[in-house]
């Protein structure tokens, strides 16, 4: 019988205290909403190790719950060993792009990485998913519609792998 692997989403961002543990409740939501979440294996983590084990931030959890995400990840630095067992690594910015792409070990295997806007389909406009950190709460309802955008979008690019 053939071993069953799951198919493996990281999000990153710099602290993984805002936009990527964000990505992660959202593309959870949507997976939880399909019905197929024995067949996805979702984290999140950040460049930047600043942060780690702490919960993301209060802002964030606040925005995110008021559209009934729970954000309970901790935060956690991205390592070699994530490009073994993520199939997608999306970042939310260039330098993120830079800072991961600089971790991979091969260049096959930067082939992994992506950027959030890859998949924004409703931000045309949009290169980057903006850091809310400093912003207002604008800046964390922006932020919450771009990822439900995009991980939308990842989903439906990823579900025929598991409904074939």
């Amino acid at each position: 019988m053939e071993q069953f692997r799951k198919i493996g989403i990281l999000f990153v961002c710099l602290g993984n205290i805002c936009r990527s543990p964000a990505a992660e409740g959202v593309m959870r939501s949507i997976i939880e909403r399909e019905g197929c979440s024995e067949w996805f294996d979702v984290d999140s983590a950040g460049t930047y190790g600043g942060h780690a084990g702490e919960l993301p931030d209060p802002r964030m959890r606040s925005a995110a719950s008021r559209r009934g995400y729970n954000l309970t990840h901790r935060s956690r630095k991205i390592q070699e060993e994530d490009f073994e067992r993520f199939d997608m690594i999306v970042v939310m910015d260039d330098m993120n792009y830079e800072n991961v792409h600089r971790l991979a070990p091969s260049r096959k295997v930067a082939e992994k990485i992506f950027r959030m806007t890859e998949f924004c389909r409703k931000f045309p406009e949009r290169s980057y998913v903006p850091d809310p950190y400093y912003e207002g709460h604008e800046g964390f309802e922006l932020v919450l519609d771009m990822l439900e955008d995009g991980c939308e979008e990842v989903f439906n690019e990823l579900k025929n792998q598991f409904r074939s």
